[in-house]
């Protein structure tokens, strides 16, 4: 059966299995909640960088985590779809999903993905529960990031190379209301550091109970 991209597929002869253990058994023996951190931003705001800090902090905390890295995906669950506007759709789409079983599994899992659209990220949201989905936007101005342009996509974007580029001659649409928001400076004008950014996100975790086993 061929799927196109971004459409279910058209069987309805399947149906849903609950797990033999019920998921706040799992959490409880991790001792954390199962929960999803999407970190979204311009390409070189500093996503990847910042989820390995965060990936890091929570590693010696304890914690199980894992990073689903947009590039990472790309080279295989992902590796078919392109840059329009329907394959970032169901590129997002598919980490979504994936990133929704890794929770149920108990696991903290962080996404590093432009995701620059906010339907596909809301959408993300909508498979999660209340609380489960932390959405981090990396508010980091478009200077800074191509300053940081390690890949020369930038470049390549302004020489007109690179077509529907994000932040160049296709959108980014700024989240409207983030759990939480990390600027590249602070009020003293200095850049902050990914580690400081990691410690953030982690506070939020904590306070929200993410990071403690669930009540009985």
């Amino acid at each position: 059966m061929t799927v196109v991209a971004g459409m279910a597929p058209a069987c309805t002869n399947i149906r849903w299995h609950d797990g033999c253990v019920e998921r706040k058994e799992r959490q409880s023996l991790l001792n954390q909640k199962g929960c999803v951190v999407w970190i979204t931003g311009l390409s070189g705001s500093g996503k990847s960088t910042v989820a390995c800090a965060i990936d890091h902090a929570l590693a010696r905390m304890g914690k199980l985590c894992y990073v689903l890295d947009g590039d990472n995906v790309r080279h295989g669950l992902c590796k078919d779809l392109g840059f329009s506007t329907a394959d970032r759709e169901e590129n997002i789409r598919r980490v979504g999903e994936v990133a929704k079983l890794m929770a149920d599994a108990g696991l903290v899992t962080l996404v590093s993905c432009i995701s620059p659209y906010r339907r596909d990220r809301e959408f993300v949201r909508g498979l999660m529960s209340k609380g489960e989905f932390v959405e981090v936007y990396m508010k980091v101005p478009l200077s800074i990031c191509e300053k940081r342009d390690c890949k020369g996509l930038y470049k390549l974007a302004r020489a007109g190379v690179i077509k529907g580029f994000t932040g160049i001659d296709d959108p980014y649409e700024v989240s409207e209301k983030p759990e939480v928001t990390l600027e590249a400076t602070n009020v003293a004008g200095e850049l902050v550091t990914p580690d400081c950014m990691a410690e953030t996100v982690i506070d939020h975790l904590v306070v929200n109970g993410l990071l403690s086993g669930p009540c009985f």
